[in-house]
């Protein structure tokens, strides 16, 4: 947590999927999965590195690829893609992943971690998998980041129904 985000709250999401733990796994632990549901409608990402081990990076790209995107980006002076790192700092496999992303960028402001926990809980032919991020620098920021992350989450709604 950075001095910007102290004392504001974690931002919790929550999904049940009819799918395996190791189905759901799989998708954030490897180029294929990560590239099939990564990133907000009109997004995809190229990953370069990703490496599920402590210590271990995850490098990609996050690309606009939907014209209104794309036009969005513009229109907001950003790039239509930006490179995006980060280390995975914890893993207990088919449980809790931990991830931290270097946020740096955003134009103006100076860069920050921001980490997020995966936590995965299969019952029968389910699982329930709960994601915590830290707040980001802002409330605005971070409220954006929650809306991408459930905008990327319809993806996983549409392949494992929830």
């Amino acid at each position: 947590m950075n001095a910007a985000n102290a004392g504001r709250p974690n931002v919790v999401v929550e999904r049940t999927y009819q799918a395996t733990v190791e189905e759901l796994w799989s998708l954030w632990t490897t180029k294929e999965g990560f590239e099939s549901w990564w990133g907000p409608v009109g997004f995809r990402v190229d990953v370069h590195e990703i490496d599920p081990r402590v210590g271990g990076a995850l490098r990609y790209d996050m690309i606009a690829d939907a014209p209104e995107q794309i036009a969005a980006m513009k229109a907001m002076c950003q790039p239509a893609s930006h490179k995006t790192h980060g280390t995975f700092t914890a893993v207990e496999p088919m449980k809790r992943l931990e991830l931290t992303h270097v946020i740096d960028f955003l134009p103006g402001v100076k860069p920050y971690d921001s980490t997020m926990v995966v936590e995965f809980f299969p019952s029968g032919n389910r699982v329930r998998m709960v994601v915590t991020f830290s707040p980001m620098h802002d409330e605005s920021t971070s409220n954006m980041q929650k809306e991408g992350f459930a905008s990327q989450l319809t993806k996983l709604d549409r392949r494992f129904g929830t």
